[in-house]
């Protein structure tokens, strides 16, 4: 069996100025990187007006160790569409090359549902994400020099919020001092480091509109307090033009394509446990002109990537998805029934029976509280067995809902046809889609009405700290922003060894931040991290390049 850079390394691609042409892009907006790879200028959205495509949201159950597939059904499911003669576009996040080196490896699709060229996807790709990395450390350096040459705004060294940022797993960055060496060296302070994913300029690129609305929102960014406790931005430290600089052909939405040749938009790559966890607006609404149906995916399961995609990104953006794919597995679901990863080849119908409650509860807020046409897909293994596959169906049907095979990883989009025949008829239900909270709401409401609603917990516990800056942030003018849960991925809880559909459990909120530049207040839970640490052995122990420049192991 091919591995996935096998797979990806054998296929021909097309000319990017052909997929181009195939998507509908302009020359004159055409800025290429090599023959594979080009940025879309955003001026292209400015001079496009016709009615947008039809928008399909693919998410998932709670991630497991044992694998859902999740952006390898949307990939698949875009070629599936084109399959069936739809003018399809998918659109994706870019990964972070902390995952790619550390646990989860390369994150463009599997088998032969890939987008390419995946190795440059996966590294550098078109540089936004060194671009992104630099214009937060250019505020970080003009922070601390401002303090050096006489903090003229009155800054509190101990109130600063603005931390350094590096695309890596690197947990001896997550607190540091620095400015040591004497005065010529800086004032001396605590400061971190986070993910550049974790930046709140990720956040911001993703949520742009345009240059003008980058610039805005970068120079909204609070970096601290004053000692009177008053926030400091960016533009107080005269920052927002130089960072809008050093990010004006990042805001460029990337092209490239799938194994059979549809267009992919592929654009910003914000984490979903601890960001917002979607590809950039930008990319969106430029495939939405292009294609009459557009995939694209929010990270994680639907309890965090879904949830931020609908009330953040549909919110800002004025977006109405026309239907959601949920992406499970039999092996994960047995999974969340406790059977271990070892023993999840055997059929085992009552370890599925105790693991579905996790699919049918991210089924139910779909359909329930967002209200939204939604369709199961199962990943198929090969050792799932039929009895298997009738039982999630079954269980699915009882709620309205369909399940449709993908078989996308061995087939491409020969595999995801089934799936796009259901989805194509379900962007053709009328839905009443709407937000989850309103943003009138007071903050601890709007925490209390995410862990009920979506979780489907208790209630929220706002620690001491945290109730303080709920009431700060209220009386700073920031009460009516949307929220931002930074959680375990593994758990609807934020107890990341509770699987399934836990009940019975209190989220507790330790900390509140806000991005103001962004648009979001984030919610930090459980022990969840802004800097994580590769595994015992990462994935960069299995990567290499030969002589003649061909990467291995990469996934």
């Amino acid at each position: 069996m091919k591995s996935d850079i096998e797979i990806a390394q054998a296929c021909q691609m097309k000319h990017i100025r052909e997929i181009a042409t195939l998507a509908g892009v302009p020359e004159k907006y055409l800025e290429q990187y090599g023959n594979y790879k080009a940025k879309v200028d955003y001026q292209m959205l400015q001079e496009m007006s016709g009615p947008d495509g039809k928008l399909i949201l693919v998410t998932a159950i709670t991630p497991t160790p044992a694998g859902e597939g999740k952006t390898t059904t949307t990939v698949g499911l875009s070629d599936g569409l084109r399959k069936l003669g739809k003018n399809a576009i998918v659109a994706l996040r870019e990964p972070s090359l902390g995952p790619v080196f550390g646990l989860k490896g390369g994150a463009a699709g599997g088998g032969y549902a890939q987008v390419v060229p995946m190795e440059d996807i996966n590294l550098h790709f078109t540089g936004d994400f060194h671009a992104i990395g630099a214009a937060n450390n250019l505020l970080a350096a003009m922070l601390d020099n401002h303090i050096y040459q006489g903090n003229a705004l009155n800054i509190d060294p101990k109130r600063i919020t603005w931390r350094r940022c590096v695309d890596m797993n690197d947990r001896q960055l997550r607190n540091i001092v620095d400015g040591l060496g004497g005065r010529v060296n800086g004032v001396p302070r605590e400061d971190g480091y986070d993910i550049t994913v974790a930046s709140e300029i990720m956040a911001i690129l993703c949520l742009s509109t345009s240059i003008s609305d980058l610039k805005a929102r970068l120079g909204r960014i609070i970096i601290g307090y004053t000692y009177e406790e008053t926030p400091v931005t960016a533009s107080d430290l005269k920052a927002a033009g130089a960072m809008t600089a050093l990010l004006k052909d990042a805001l460029k939405p990337n092209l490239v394509q799938t194994l059979e040749g549809t267009p992919a938009f592929i654009h910003g790559g914000p984490f979903a446990n601890i960001a917002h966890g979607c590809n950039s607006i930008m990319a969106t609404k430029a495939a939405l002109k292009l294609g009459d149906y557009v995939v694209t995916e929010a990270g994680f399961g639907a309890d965090l990537g879904a949830e931020k995609f609908l009330d953040i990104k549909c919110r800002m953006a004025g977006l109405t998805p026309s239907a959601v794919v949920v992406v499970a597995s039999v092996r994960a679901l047995k999974h969340h029934g406790g059977v271990a990863k070892t023993e999840l080849g055997s059929e085992n119908l009552e370890a599925l029976k105790a693991g579905l409650p996790n699919l049918l509860q991210h089924v139910e807020n779909i359909t329930k509280v967002f209200e939204l046409p939604c369709v199961v897909a199962i990943n198929r293994f090969p050792m799932d067995t039929e009895a298997e596959l009738s039982l999630i169906a079954e269980k699915c049907q009882e709620l309205g809902v369909n399940v449709s095979l993908s078989e996308v990883w061995g087939h491409g989009g020969e595999g995801g046809k089934a799936l796009a025949e259901e989805v194509v008829r379900l962007c053709e239900q009328p839905n009443q889609f709407h937000q989850c909270y309103d943003l009138d709401l007071p903050i601890q409401d709007k925490l209390e009405t995410i862990v009920q609603k979506i979780y489907h917990g208790d209630g929220v516990l706002l620690t001491a700290n945290a109730k303080k800056q709920a009431e700060q942030l209220e009386a700073q003018g920031f009460g009516k922003l949307p929220i931002c849960m930074a959680k375990t991925q593994y758990s609807f809880s934020d107890d990341a060894t509770l699987r399934g559909a836990p009940k019975g459990f209190t989220v507790v909120v330790r900390n509140l931040k806000v991005s103001a530049g962004a648009g979001f207040i984030v919610a930090l839970t459980g022990d969840i991290l802004t800097m994580p640490g590769l595994p015992k052995v990462p994935a960069a122990e299995k990567i290499d390049v030969n002589e003649n420049g061909t990467i291995s192991g990469l996934f």
